[in-house]
């Protein structure tokens, strides 16, 4: 392993100013997928700011009944919280579906945001990769694939996210608070996350030095109802090869409100933006959800081995608004 130095931040201005001091520093929350990355030599800092100790870790009430959630919240102490499990249900699913328990107790709000992809060729480095090493080529795109992305991704990648919690999120539509070197931004977390495009190796729309401060959830009208769907090789541990987050609220028979998020399919959470138009006040039925939901994965491309990820989506998802509008 490559040597590294180490800062315990004391506040955030210490943080940021670390990081822009060294441009080779990241910073270091659970560690549960930047410690193994280092281990295999993919990832490599100088530095590692260490903000765990940072007055980041409370889920508190916002004045507008939303949720305020800092990023260094455990995922475990997140998916239990009171809040979360009656208010966003979609996003206590979530959590407690990825890792292990003991991961969870580790792993944090802004880290798992984060997380890199499990791509195997993106973990190898003795194999090529536009991630790891922009214009070394895309092995993934004719080699091992099954696992990988069918929609969204280009030429130089097909790598997935792998967050459970940023499906959720994205569908819930929070926003991430960034402080860095020119100040506080906002971003949405739709926004958060980019598509590989010519530029696989940027994950995210965060700007160098910026850290995750807190994550934001909007207040949920009366009567809306969310759910996580996921499913995957084995019961436990085991990244999805397809998930979907739903929030609906649904009266008499239509649905006002709807917001979808696939995971397991794209280079991020996947906002299912064609689905939502058809549903937004359409009749709670079968037919509506399968139309919808056809007409967002209609843009899929699946490689050779992955096409079975489309109805395995396309079967989640219209499972996951007939049990959430069974009762309206």
């Amino acid at each position: 392993m490559k040597p590294f130095g180490y800062l315990r931040a004391r506040t955030t201005d210490e943080a940021v100013s670390a990081m822009t001091r060294h441009p080779g520093a990241v910073f270091l929350g659970g560690g549960t997928n930047l410690i193994d990355l280092m281990k295999l030599g993919v990832a490599t800092p100088d530095l590692l700011v260490d903000v765990r100790g940072l007055p980041l870790d409370q889920v508190a009430d916002t004045s507008d009944g939303g949720l305020r959630i800092g990023a260094t919240v455990r995922n475990s102490d997140l998916a239990a919280h009171h809040a979360v499990r009656t208010r966003y249900p979609a996003l206590s699913q979530a959590l407690l579906s990825g890792a292990s328990g003991q991961l969870r107790n580790t792993a944090t709000t802004g880290g798992n945001l984060l997380q890199r992809t499990r791509c195997p060729y993106f973990q190898d480095v003795s194999k090529p990769c536009n991630k790891r090493v922009p214009g070394t080529g895309c092995p993934a795109r004719e080699g091992t694939h099954r696992d990988l992305a069918v929609i969204g991704h280009s030429e130089a990648c097909v790598a997935t996210h792998p967050s459970d919690m940023a499906v959720a999120l994205s569908a819930l539509d929070a926003t991430v608070q960034l402080y860095g070197p020119d100040g506080e931004r906002s971003v949405p977390v739709t926004d958060f996350h980019r598509l590989p495009g010519d530029t696989p190796d940027r994950d995210t729309v965060i700007r160098p030095g910026e850290l995750i401060t807190e994550v934001l959830l909007p207040p949920r009208p009366e009567g809306t109802v969310s759910v996580y769907r996921k499913a995957r090789d084995r019961a436990s541990y085991a990244f999805a090869l397809a998930s979907v987050a739903a929030v609906v609220t649904a009266r008499d028979g239509r649905i006002e409100h709807a917001a979808l998020a696939f995971g397991g399919l794209a280079h991020r959470p996947w906002r299912a933006r064609a689905a939502e138009e058809v549903l937004r006040g359409a009749a709670t039925t079968d037919d509506t959800f399968t139309r919808a939901v056809d007409a967002e994965l209609a843009a899929a491309r699946p490689l050779r081995d992955n096409a079975f990820k489309v109805e395995l989506a396309r079967s989640l998802a219209v499972d996951a608004l007939a049990a959430l509008t069974a009762r309206n």
